[in-house]
């Protein structure tokens, strides 16, 4: 999977979180294994 930009990633063995700034081919790796790709936090609506 490639890097994409303004994704967070997050590892799980000790919680560091990344952001993508350059997209490319690859991974993000921190702890020996791939990040997790987070999902986008849902914002309240402003109505």
């Amino acid at each position: 999977m490639a890097n994409q930009l303004g994704k967070r990633y997050h590892c799980n063995a000790c919680g560091t979180e990344v952001l993508c700034i350059r997209p490319g081919d690859g991974t993000v790796e921190c702890c020996g294994a791939s990040m997790e790709l987070l999902q986008p936090k849902v914002l309240p609506s402003a109505d």
